[in-house]
């Protein structure tokens, strides 16, 4: 039988979704499940997009221009002017989510066995996205301790090499929920323009931040402005995770024109989705408010919670809706799985995903799980209730 390609046996499996199997199984047991592994909301998206596609009326589905339509490319311009983005239309490339923004950022500025670094834990799917370029992923390690705060300067420096193409971050971050501040940012801004490196920074989750918390946009990094690349989506702004639209946006002309080269050969990003996060565009300031407030209820439910469990530590994050917590047990993945395959608690347990799979470095996030809070409180409640008994009958804690 012929072999399957290098690139195929290299490309790594989702640690969010490989404990599925045993979930479904714990479901036909009739166990209920609160899936906080993956970030899925539960948050309605807005009625105004919804209605978009209701009240669609055309005759035929057409292409759209490769680089999204011309209407959405330009009020979406609008968004991020008024938001203090200096973004034009020329700027931004639509795509078929912000997984083919970065694909596509990758495939033009890097070269097959070039670097990019990357502060771990990171969103898995960077692992995915460079083996599809082509490109080695370098960490560097942030720490529980700091709340995944930007490594140190010097520790980046450390990693560059001749090889070196590009620093990616997430901000605020998937799966941390930390956001970066100016100061941080800046500090990159240096190293990008010393070694003349790209940088290109996941901004998905801008509109979910807490405690007074502003986001810092990298398209407000003055003097690397050709060095910048966003990644952008209506994923998780608007729930609209299944609606896949992106956004790769760069002030570089030749990084612009090349990617196109990339959008023309998978011709364009779907055109109901386009018509719908046009639409979405509209929705109100209060959606968006009254979304942070009951994120940052779910988040003080699931993170206080954790935290008053012996032995578990979970740092506040500012942004997104994840956190990382550490447990008092022996392998983190052995316990996720126990969870589902071994333990109820009143015909309940809960899924997490095994944070060693956000890790690039061997043996990294060994006792660590993401947890995405993404149910309703009462969900959230009875997880806590959950992890708090699991973790007195685990037969593999060290605490």
């Amino acid at each position: 039988m012929p072999k399957i390609s290098v690139k195929a046996e290299a490309m790594p499996a989702s640690p969010i979704r490989k404990l599925v199997p045993f979930a479904e199984a714990a479901k036909k047991r009739g166990t209920t499940v609160y899936y906080l592994n993956i970030g899925q909301p539960d948050i309605e998206t807005p009625e105004i997009a919804l209605n978009a596609i209701k009240n669609l009326d055309r005759k035929v589905i057409e292409y759209s221009h490769s680089a999204g339509f011309e209407s959405y490319r330009m009020k979406l311009s609008a968004s991020y002017i008024k938001q203090g983005l200096p973004v034009n239309t020329e700027d931004i490339l639509v795509t078929t989510g912000g997984s083919e923004a970065l694909i596509f950022g990758f495939m033009t500025t890097c070269n097959p066995g070039d670097e990019v670094i990357i502060p771990e834990p990171f969103y898995a799917n960077y692992n995915g996205f460079a083996v599809t370029a082509g490109l080695n992923v370098v960490p560097v390690t942030s720490s529980i301790e700091s709340g995944f705060a930007l490594p140190p300067v010097e520790e980046i420096e450390k990693k560059i090499t001749p090889k070196t193409k590009a620093i990616v971050i997430c901000n605020p971050g998937n799966p941390t929920g930390y956001l970066y501040s100016q100061s941080e940012l800046e500090q990159l801004r240096d190293i990008v323009k010393k070694y003349d490196l790209f940088l290109f920074a996941d901004e998905v989750y801008r509109e979910f931040c807490y405690d007074g918390a502003q986001p810092f946009s990298v398209m407000n990094l003055a003097g690397i402005e050709n060095n910048v690349v966003m990644i952008d989506s209506v994923s998780k702004r608007y729930s609209m995770c299944g609606a896949r639209i992106g956004a790769m946006v760069t002030k570089n002309k030749d990084v612009m024109a090349a990617a196109l080269k990339f959008g023309q050969a998978r011709l364009s990003p779907p055109t109901i989705d386009q018509i719908a996060a046009e639409a979405a565009l509209d929705t109100p300031q209060s959606y968006f408010d009254n979304v942070v407030e009951e994120y940052v209820e779910r988040r003080n439910i699931m993170v206080d919670g954790l935290n008053e469990i012996p032995g578990v530590f979970c740092p506040k994050p500012s942004g997104a809706f994840y956190c990382v917590a550490s447990f008092p047990v022996d392998d983190a993945e052995k316990f996720c799985q126990w969870l589902l395959q071994d333990f109820s608690y009143n015909g309940q347990t809960v899924m997490m995903a095994p944070a060693n799979g956000f890790y690039s470095t061997k043996g990294a996030g060994k006792k660590e799980a993401r947890i995405a809070y993404v149910l309703n409180k009462e969900s959230l409640r009875n997880a806590v209730q959950c992890l708090k008994k699991a973790l007195e009958e685990y037969p593999g804690k060290t605490v």
